[in-house]
Parts: C-alpha cells; structure tokens; sequence
C-alpha cells in the first residue's frame, strides 16, 4: 500500500505502463466497474486511454498533457478517466482501435476515446498535443469541446455513438465475411503478385516508410517458392533479411532489431525492441537458413537469441515483453555514438577503421550522432575478427549507460512465440540451450500462468499472474508446443498442446459460424465481440491456429481439427481473397492444406541412427512436413496417436515410414534412401 498520497489508483495494478502513470495529476481508473459506476451516477462522459510502457508518443503524450496540472483539472473536473494496456487487454483495444480507424480512418498508440458511461464510443483519434498547433488540434481544445457538447447536446453525442457501435459490429460481424465453398489457388498467386508490386527491390522489404519487418509475409514467401520453385519469392525474402540486418534497424552492439524503420532504407529505427518481433524474426532467419544454407542467417538468429537469453529472459525463464526506445528522456540515446567516442573506446587506428565500416561519420546519421549500419559497407571475412573484438568493447562500454526501461511483464502469447522461435533454433541449429530455454519458458507458463482449473492466464508480473488468456494466448503457444514437440519428440507437449487446442476451441469458437473470438466465453463481455483475422505486426489468432490445427491433424489423426480448418477457410476466404497480401499467415495454413504434405513416423531406439534421421528431416526447410517419433523413451506417444503402435523397427533398426496425400510407402531404414525420399 502506498503512502504517497500524490498516487493515483494505479499505483495498485502490475502493469509497468500503469505504473508509469500512477503519479500523473489524473485521477487515472484501471478498466474496472468502479469507473464506469461512477461515471453513470455523476453522468459523466469515460476518457479512455490505451497504449503501452514501451511506446514513445505514450511518453511524449504523458509529458505534455497527463502530467500538467492545467489538462488534469479538465480531465479530473468533466471526466472519469480510465487507463488501459494494450497488451495486458488486447480485447479493449482492437475493439476501441476499430472504432478509431472507423472513424479517423488510420490507428496507433496512444489510442484517445471518448465515450459514453456504457462504453459507446463518441470520439475517437491517436496522438494529441496538449494546444493547437499548425492545423492540429490541441487535447485541450478537444476537452472542452466535448464537455460542452456533452452537457448541451448529449442526444446527437447518444445517436452518433449508437452509429459508431453499430459500424463497428457490422464491420466484425461474420456476415462480412461472405463464406464460399472453394477457395481458388490463384489466391497464392494473387498475393505473390501483390508482394511483387509493393516490393522495394533497392532496399528490401515492401511499401515506403515506415517500414515495419513483418515476418509472416517471409514466410508466405518462403512457402510459395518451395511450392513453385519461383526463385523471386526467395529473392524477395534474402534481400529484406540482408537489408534489414545490415541497416540501424539491427542493434550490432548488442543485438536484437527494433520495432520497425522511419525511413525506407531500414536505417532509422523506432528504436524500442519488441518480444514479438524478435521472435518471429529470429523464425524467419531460421527458415531462410535452412532453405539457402547460408551461415550468415544462422549466426544472424543466434544473435537474436544471445539478445533474448542476456536481456529479455527472467530468472524463471519466462520472457520478458519490450525494452523502451526512450533513456533519460531521449529517444535512441542508449544506442547512437559520435566518432570520438568510439576513437576513445577502441584508439584512433582502429576506431577510425571501425567508424569506416559502420558508416561512423561526424555529421551523423540522427541528431548529430550516429546509429551503426552497414547499408554502404561489407565486412571481409578476414576482419570479422576485428569487428567482433571492437563490438564486445563498445558493448561493455554501453552497458554502463543509462538503459532503456525494460516492460519486465511476461505475456503468454508473446512467449509462445519465443518458445515457438527457440524450439526451432535448437532443432535447426543443433544447439541444446535454445530448447532448453524454450522447456524452461514454456515450464514457467504451466507453472505460474495457469488457473486451478487449467484456464489460461494471459500477463504475469511480480508474483501476479491475471487476465483470462484470449485466442493469441492459446494460438501462439500451442504453436510453441508443437515446435517443442518436433524438438524434443516428448509426447508430453503434444499432450500440452491438444489440451491447450481443445480448450481454445472450448472457449473461442463460434459455434453457429465458426472461426475464433478474440476474448472467450468466461471472459468479461464488451461491446461487441470481434474475430481478428488480419495478420498485422503479429500473426492474428485464427491464422495460427488454422495451421496449429492442420499440423495437430497430421500428427494425431484428428480428423476434426482439419475440419475446422476447412470451416475457416471457408469462413474467411472471400475477405483473404479480397487482398490477400494482408493475410500472409493465413495464406501459409492454406499452402499447407493445398501443398504436398509428409507425415515422417521414426521408430528406434538406437541414438545414433535415430538422431541422424531426425537430423535429415531439420537439415533442410521442410515446411509441410510433420513428424513423429516412436521410441521406448517415447512410448507415451501411443495415449495420443493410437494407430502408431501399428509402426515397427525393421531387423530392429531404425525406422522412417513416410505417408503422403494420404498414402503410405515402404519403411525405410537405410539414411540416404531417406533423405531422397524426403526431398522428392
């Protein structure tokens, strides 16, 4: 309980981004019915804002207006005022951020609604400064504005709002999505050819600036030139990663990329560093390893996963959710140098050759300082020695800076998406810890963030685990699970992952239309009940579990998860088809259901043998195959997959039987017959 008697009321919550404004002159509400009582019994309009710890204009908003007394007594005297974290009630914001683009026609945090009592939103916009300026309007204006409104026109404000919900229904509503019988395969096409035209070819990536890293559509690529050998698609997706890596997007001090560019040449970034991105980046470097064989995406994702291990990951294992851009109030402070600086640290020899390499120049790159890229240089392989020793250096020197604040909050479908990205990184890599740092996160879910009664729980932090999970939570770590299981081969966590599956099911599905909720049944209800399809920075819930449940279909036999599958994409195919390139994950469970799929059974007990085999089916990217095995140390498979007690080892040695397009052929156990069976 605290004592300072300046706190607002949330000073009682967990959420770092809470905290950060539980001094705020604002007489700040957690969501809670307190609130919304309050502002029924004194008819009062609810200013709602919504963002998150690691956002800058959440920062500059706060500075500006949440913190000055002049706002505040506005906002105290004719609102109740309610706080809210994205990432802690995803459900609030997609709700209210329909509500905005609906309205203002684009989105983005801070999120600024105002609305009735009962939760009808009036008003809605992004970013305010606290007065007018050069054609934008001030919050301060818009306040008293909407006071005056409220108390002198309150019906056109109650006719609008009833409009705007109704708006934001329709636009959710299922009937929207116009469910068809087939879906054509020209809509891999379509998208491929979208990608194509938005693809900038000079700097990587799609569109202009801002340029956000987007991995999923990577993967689409990926899929789609395995599938039709078109070499572009790969092309498309090597010179994004390499642009990428080599541009300031890319922390080469410490590593780890920021959450997306400013500009379209990925050298300014926005510099806060998300869980998510990393990642699914880290996945998207994996794959492009496996596909090229090329090194450099290797040792691309194990930097990444250096960075999650030093920096993102609690003692427990869980994995914590974003560093800040900002330290000491300055956006990208902890990350730019000037060329002195480096001469200091490294002496004047090989500072100035360092400088050279990393585009280290006296004019500077952003604000007078510099950000590291190597956009206009290479590093030979002989100076990669030097290189490496310069950056340990100045990477000690850094950490005596002042760092980003850390949003140390451990978000369940964030670290699925980790253990989803680390399973894959010990599996392809061949190295232990990155799977045993996926068991240990994944351990910690199970440990901390599950009810008594086995319902998922969505946000822990400092010794609170809160929130009913909502369809990412569950998606994203039975993605996890399944990337474990094809690790470890521990049935253990396929038996995790058909728990968690049903329970989704359980809880989200739409049992009269199908597809996926965004908040379950026994989760508080708002005003309306949205299904989010559209792949934006992460993966929506429904697309990744439309392909969780193609893959648990293949592995288990479970006819009915591919069923539900096919609902889905009969559900959502008019609204993919109408512009694919939005839906790339989506598009990549298609390619699934569409593609030539393996199903690898391995029976042995032997290490050696079974271990080359299980090598053989990771050493190449294998997308749409599925794999299992049989072993005395996993015998427990036969509780979940019964019909694998039909599989034997041949003269006692290791096994590998291959089904494809429901057909089975010989078993196999010689290793090089294996692979060309496999490749063909």
């Amino acid at each position: 309980m605290s004592t300072n008697k300046q706190a607002n009321r949330l000073i009682h919550e967990k959420s770092p981004y809470l905290l950060q404004h539980a001094h705020n002159p604002v007489n700040w509400y957690p969501w809670c019915d307190e609130a919304f009582e309050k502002a029924k019994s004194e008819d009062k309009p609810i200013f709602l804002s919504i963002g998150y710890s690691t956002c800058h204009w959440c920062h500059v908003m706060e500075r500006e207006s949440f913190e000055d007394e002049e706002v505040a007594d506005i906002l105290n005297k004719n609102f109740i005022c309610i706080k809210v974290d994205r990432e802690e009630r995803p459900d609030i914001d997609n709700i209210y951020m329909t509500a905005c683009q609906a309205l203002t026609g684009h989105g983005g945090w801070p999120l600024t609604i105002i609305m009735a009592p009962d939760k009808r939103p009036f008003f809605a916009g992004t970013y305010f400064p606290k007065k007018d300026r050069m054609g934008m309007r001030g919050l301060v204006s818009i306040l008293n504005s909407v006071h005056d409104t409220w108390v002198n026109e309150k019906d056109a404000l109650d006719r609008f709002s009833t409009q705007i919900v109704n708006a934001i229904s329709e636009s959710i509503d299922d009937g929207s999505y116009n469910s068809i019988d087939e879906i054509s395969e020209d809509i891999f096409e379509d998208a491929f050819s979208q990608f194509k035209y938005d693809f900038d070819n000079i700097h990587g990536g799609f569109g202009s600036a801002p340029k956000f890293p987007t991995p999923h559509n990577l993967y689409f690529l990926l899929r789609y030139w395995h599938k039709t050998k078109d070499e572009y698609a790969l092309n498309m997706v090597e010179k994004t990663l390499n642009s990428m890596y080599s541009g300031g997007i890319y922390d080469h001090i410490g590593f780890g990329f920021s959450r997306y560019s400013t500009d379209k040449k990925w050298l300014v970034p926005h510099f806060e560093k998300m869980l998510y991105d990393n990642a699914l980046l880290a996945i998207a470097y994996l794959e492009t390893y496996q596909a090229t064989r090329d090194e450099k995406y290797a040792d691309i994702a194990k930097q990444i996963f250096t960075y999650v291990l030093r920096d993102m990951t609690s003692p427990e294992g869980g994995f914590y959710s974003a560093e800040d851009a900002d330290s000491e109030g300055e956006e990208g402070k902890f990350y730019v140098w000037s060329p002195d600086e480096i001469k200091e640290i490294l002496g004047d020899s090989d500072g100035e050759k360092y400088c050279k390499y990393y585009n280290i120049t006296e004019e500077g790159n952003f604000e007078g300082l510099n950000i590291l890229n190597l956009i206009n240089s290479t590093i030979s392989d002989e100076d990669m020695e030097f290189a490496e020793s310069c950056r340990q250096k100045l990477f000690e020197y850094r950490e005596k800076r002042v760092h980003p604040h850390k949003d140390d909050k451990i978000l369940t479908s964030w670290n699925g998406l980790m253990i989803a990205a680390m399973a894959i990184g010990g599996r392809v890599l061949g190295i232990e810890k990155y799977s045993l740092a996926a068991e240990k996160a994944a351990e910690f879910i199970f440990s901390r963030l599950v009810r008594s009664d086995g319902r998922l729980l969505a946000r822990y932090r400092d010794g609170e685990a809160a929130f009913l999970a909502y369809v990412d939570d569950y998606a994203f770590l039975v993605w996890g699970l399944i990337e474990l299981y094809e690790t470890t081969y521990r049935p253990q966590y396929l038996k995790k992952a058909l728990k968690l599956n049903n329970d989704l099911i359980k809880y989200f599905w739409d049992n009269e239309k199908g597809g996926l909720f965004i908040y379950g049944s026994d989760n508080e209800q708002l005003i309306t009940r949205p299904k989010e399809i559209y792949d934006g920075a992460t993966p929506s819930g429904n697309s990744v579990a439309v392909l969780n449940f193609l893959r648990l279909a293949r592995l288990t036999g479970q006819q009915e998860l591919e069923e539900k599958a096919h609902q889905m994409f009969s559900l959502f195919g008019s609204k993919v088809g109408s512009m694919p390139r939005g839906y790339a994950f989506f598009l990549t469970a298609m390619l699934f259901s569409q593609s030539k799929t393996k199903e690898v059974v391995l029976v042995g007990d032997s290490h050696k043998d079974t271990q080359n085999m299980l090598n053989i089916i990771s050493e190449d990217f294998r997308p749409f195959t599925t794999s299992i095995l049989y072993s005395e140390e996993h015998k427990d498979i036969k509780e979940l997959v019964p019909f694998i007690d039909n599989y034997t080892a041949v003269e006692g040695k290791t096994t590998a039987y291959i089904c494809e397009n429901f057909t089975c052929q010989s078993p196999i156990i010689d290793s090089n017959q294996f692979r060309e069976k496999l490749n063909n």
